[in-house]
């Protein structure tokens, strides 16, 4: 398997964490408890900043040269660089909603809901689709050239979460999912 589709999936694998996440967070809120909004807040924010800004990107360039070489896959693809944009869009929306929850604004804790339950549902969809058909179909169509190409082209930086080197602003997150990974392993 090509480096580019390796850290993509280990990425993905990586956002499911996230999505897991958030998934209990809905479970807290719909047994009527106050859902841990910082953590919320931190999962947010994370998704503005590495996906948005590096992972994305990577798949764009992956998606440039597959739209070029696979007529049948044209579509798809667009359709997958328009949902960047739309994840992207509601991740903002999200962020935007936190905010304001954070504030002790007067907030509809139903939208919220709604809105996070929506988010987690598209980024899986969003997920499934590019593991189940257009990395496989990017890995065939694809030439080492190609594959070295983009490699070239990919911004080597270190995820603020998931890496060694955890940023500050993220360590309670990454405890969380270290947490959840204990809990995973002793069920």
């Amino acid at each position: 398997m090509p480096k580019a589709l390796r850290q993509l999936n280990k990425e993905h694998a990586d956002f499911a964490k996230l999505l897991d996440l958030l998934d209990r967070q809905l479970a807290v809120f719909a047994a009527g408890e106050r859902p841990d909004y910082d953590l919320i807040g931190a999962v947010i924010d994370y998704c503005m900043d590495y996906p948005d800004a590096v992972h994305h990107p990577k798949e764009d360039l992956i998606y440039g040269i597959l739209k070029s070489r696979d007529a049948e896959l044209a579509r798809l693809v667009g359709d997958l660089e328009e949902e960047h944009r739309q994840i992207g869009a509601m991740t903002r929306e999200l962020a935007e909603a936190m905010r304001r929850v954070l504030a002790e604004e007067l907030v509809d804790r139903q939208s919220v809901h709604d809105l996070t339950q929506r988010f987690v549902r598209a980024y899986r969809h969003h997920i499934a689709l590019e593991e189940g058909r257009v990395f496989p179909a990017a890995e065939q169509a694809l030439s080492e050239d190609d594959w070295a190409g983009i490699d070239a082209r990919l911004e080597h930086r270190d995820d603020p979460l998931f890496s060694d080197a955890v940023i500050e602003r993220f360590r309670a997150l990454r405890a969380n999912i270290d947490g959840l990974a204990v809990i995973a392993r002793e069920a």
